[in-house]
């Protein structure tokens, strides 16, 4: 495959991909962070929100979004009830996140940990192409939209080597089948950014995929666990030295 790279930090083109929302929109995301196991809006939906502020309004705003548990490599119930997301692999590795002068024993390599929250595939108009001279091929169009939270703070909530989050369940919530983790944040300075690989058809492979990375960046304030069918909180860990 022949591989290109595009790298950027502006969320202008959440706002064509996506609808901009109701007027009633900013209290509905109040609401969201108030009461975070009702159902909160979708990454996508504060990417084109936010998309359509100016920049200096995005930071410092807090939102509540769920996290994607499908999606998350490493989350397990540990034998006293307690829910433990592990996050040793779960490195941003954009070039912002980047800090090659760091010392390993002091800090991490990479600054930033994410949180999966959503993936998004469209398709686009297929078209005929010879990527074999003389063999006319069908190729099909691809684009994905994976969403993260990007954050800094992770050993505000674990200690460095330790391998994550642990949220202390109540007796029996173990065994709901619909659990939902909900993290709020406060938005940094910039408050979201994009990265774009795209992938050429080849004729072993006749497809054009376009994988766009959407992250909204900043400070992890709390994770919350929830019962996704009654909106109940079932546990909620916050950052070390906030209420």
């Amino acid at each position: 495959m022949r591989l290109f790279n595009l790298h950027s930090l502006s969320a202008a083109a959440a706002a064509v991909l996506f609808s901009a929302l109701c007027a009633g929109a900013p209290a509905a995301a109040e609401t969201s962070v108030a009461a975070p196991c009702a159902l909160p809006p979708t990454a996508a939906d504060w990417h084109a929100r936010l998309a359509a502020q100016p920049a200096a309004a995005r930071a410092g705003q807090t939102i509540a979004v769920a996290v994607d548990l499908a999606a998350s490599a490493d989350v397990a119930l540990d034998a006293d009830g307690g829910l433990r997301y592990g996050m040793a692999f779960n490195d941003v590795a954009e070039g912002w996140s980047w800090q090659p002068q760091t010392r390993p024993e002091d800090e991490d390599y990479y600054r930033w940990k994410f949180l999966p929250l959503q993936t998004v595939t469209e398709h686009g108009a297929s078209y005929v192409q010879e990527e074999k001279v003389g063999v006319p091929q069908q190729t099909r169009v691809e684009r994905r939209h994976d969403y993260f939270l990007a954050f800094d703070n992770p050993y505000r909530f674990y200690a460095r080597g330790d391998a994550g989050f642990v949220l202390p369940l109540p007796a029996g919530a173990a065994a709901v089948p619909s659990l939902r983790l909900v993290a709020i944040a406060r938005l940094g300075e910039p408050a979201t950014g994009e990265s774009t690989t795209f992938w050429k058809a080849v004729h072993a492979r006749p497809v054009d995929f376009t994988l766009k990375k959407h992250y909204l960046i900043g400070a992890l304030s709390a994770l919350v666990a929830c019962d996704a069918r009654d909106g109940r909180e079932l546990a909620r860990i916050v950052a070390d030295g906030q209420r």
